[in-house]
């Protein structure tokens, strides 16, 4: 259930609203990304981590990344150095978190301790109780519910336990779980994004618990707790938790805490409208970066997607670095409605951000050397052509015809990088009158070169179609690809004289 802006607001919320906006003074702005490891770091969490990493930065703030693995049933092993991995890669770098900073553990299966310290507060100012009902009553209470087409929801039994009948229970070993006393008055908060919120939990839901029997703490205590330390001022996050976080401020009351500000940030969906799933493919930034996506083009793919940024009509796509994402990032900017993903943005996205590594000299050497093991990984068996002037000049041509330069290992560019066999069909007086004319021709583009090649093989009687399949064979070796003129474009004046050549020898 997601809540929107219609969700009608009583005047006493909107007073509780402003009242609270009043209350909250920051020195410096802390914000975090909290993603639990059960797995690899999908597209709704980056953009969580670069939305409050972005925030963080443009407000001279510190980002925080924090584990939360209170699910030990679900941790997944590798998952948090893969998470790690992927926002290193993005360009999103947190200033504390697990290694580093002054407000750790923030890993909470190593908070543990705090957590018992802060149950015993609740327990002993009356906001929070023992639980000793059993799975089989809950169970029993789920089916009924449902039965009587009732909300399914705990019916609060163990809150009026007296202190005989509690005392009775634990001597006796009873296992027994915590729970928050919900009260029923409609708690309200101002959502950075979607505005008045305004939500009596306590209407579909029975008392939440706090700490499983197990001893671990449940995602909403934990939360509250963690945020509260780690002095968090701004939570941004996933619009599934709009819906929590009125619970979450009964609890912040409950410690009589004042609690950050909250926003949610909108679903991203296909661009039909259609819910992302983990059974289609690209869900996973691991699987962008495996299909030749680069960092900034992701980034700049999702923000394009998910607003935050002021947008000028008709001016096409820019791509922004870092830094300039910082410095025109605009949280109320981010829109309410679902981000739609557009593909081909991302394609675009990409080329561009190829032409922005080849502008740079480090960027372009991690490019060319990139390139360059994928054609050995593609072609092992073939003699090729890998000088990193050939690499380059690939690279520079390819900008306007392909958006990621794994595209360039496919059979169509193979002429590229395999050196053709030196056995051609052709006739060999023919082809050294070729060379020589060709030397002296002065342009060397694609339209010069069709030019001169018509005019070729009509002054020589020889066959233009015929002609184009031999030199084909001569330049490249293979079937097919671009046209011949092309290739040798492409190839250069003096590569392609070189292989034309070789056939003479």
């Amino acid at each position: 259930m997601i809540i929107n802006r219609s969700f009608r607001l009583t005047l006493f919320s909107l007073f509780k609203i402003n009242q609270l906006r009043k209350t909250h003074t920051f020195e410096t702005v802390r914000v975090r990304f909290a993603p639990s490891p059960t797995g690899y770091l999908h597209l709704g969490g980056l953009r969580t981590a670069l939305y409050n990493y972005l925030f963080a930065k443009s407000h001279n703030g510190a980002f925080i990344l924090r584990i939360e693995d209170t699910d030990q049933t679900r941790k997944v092993e590798g998952a948090l150095e893969a998470l790690v991995s992927d926002l290193e890669w993005a360009g999103i770098v947190y200033n504390e978190g697990p290694g580093t900073g002054t407000y750790g553990p923030y890993v909470q299966s190593e908070r543990l301790n705090i957590y018992q310290e802060h149950i015993k507060l609740l327990l002993e100012n009356g906001s929070a109780y023992k639980c000793f009902c059993t799975e089989r009553r809950l169970n029993i209470l789920r089916r009924d519910a449902i039965r009587s087409q009732r909300i399914p929801k705990y019916d609060n039994r163990c809150r009026n336990l007296s202190h005989t009948e509690i005392s009775e229970k634990m001597k006796a070993g009873t296992p027994y779980c915590i729970r928050f006393k919900l009260t029923s008055d409609c708690q309200s908060f101002e959502d950075l994004i979607y505005g008045g919120i305004a939500y009596d939990v306590s209407l579909n839901e029975g008392d939440p618990v706090l700490m499983k029997s197990d001893g671990f703490p449940t995602y909403h205590f934990a939360n509250v707790v963690d945020d509260h330390m780690m002095k968090i001022t701004h939570v941004l996050r996933g619009v599934e938790w709009q819906i929590s976080t009125t619970k979450h401020l009964l609890i912040y009351r409950g410690f009589g805490w004042t609690p950050p500000l909250f926003g949610h940030l909108p679903l991203i969906v296909n661009s039909d409208g259609t819910k992302l799933s983990k059974r289609q493919s690209d869900v996973k930034v691991e699987d962008y970066r495996n299909k030749g996506i680069l960092p900034l083009a992701l980034v700049n793919y999702i923000t394009l997607s998910g607003g935050g940024f002021d947008h000028v009509s008709g001016a096409g796509i820019r791509l922004r670095t870092m830094d300039e994402l910082t410095q025109e990032f605009k949280i109320d900017k981010i829109s309410s409605h679902p981000s739609r993903l557009n593909p081909d943005l991302l394609e675009e996205c990409n080329r561009l951000d190829m032409k922005r590594y080849l502008k740079q000299p480090k960027l372009s050497g991690q490019l060319v050397e990139k390139l360059k093991q994928l054609v050995k990984k593609t072609y092992p068996d073939h003699q090729t052509d890998l000088s990193e002037e050939n690499i380059a000049s690939v690279l520079t041509w390819a900008t306007s015809r392909v958006t990621r330069i794994e595209d360039l290992l496919t059979p169509k560019y193979g002429f590229l990088w395999i050196l053709p066999s030196s056995s051609v069909d052709m006739d060999e007086a023919l082809l050294r009158k070729l060379v020589d004319q060709l030397v002296k021709i002065r342009s060397f583009d694609e339209d010069s070169l069709k030019g001169f090649l018509k005019a070729f093989a009509e002054d020589n009687g020889v066959k233009f179609p015929l002609l184009m399949k031999s030199l084909r064979a001569v330049l490249s070796g293979l079937k097919e690809g671009p046209g011949v003129a092309e290739m040798m474009e492409l190839l250069g004046k003096d590569r392609s004289l070189e292989r034309i050549k070789a056939v003479l020898r």
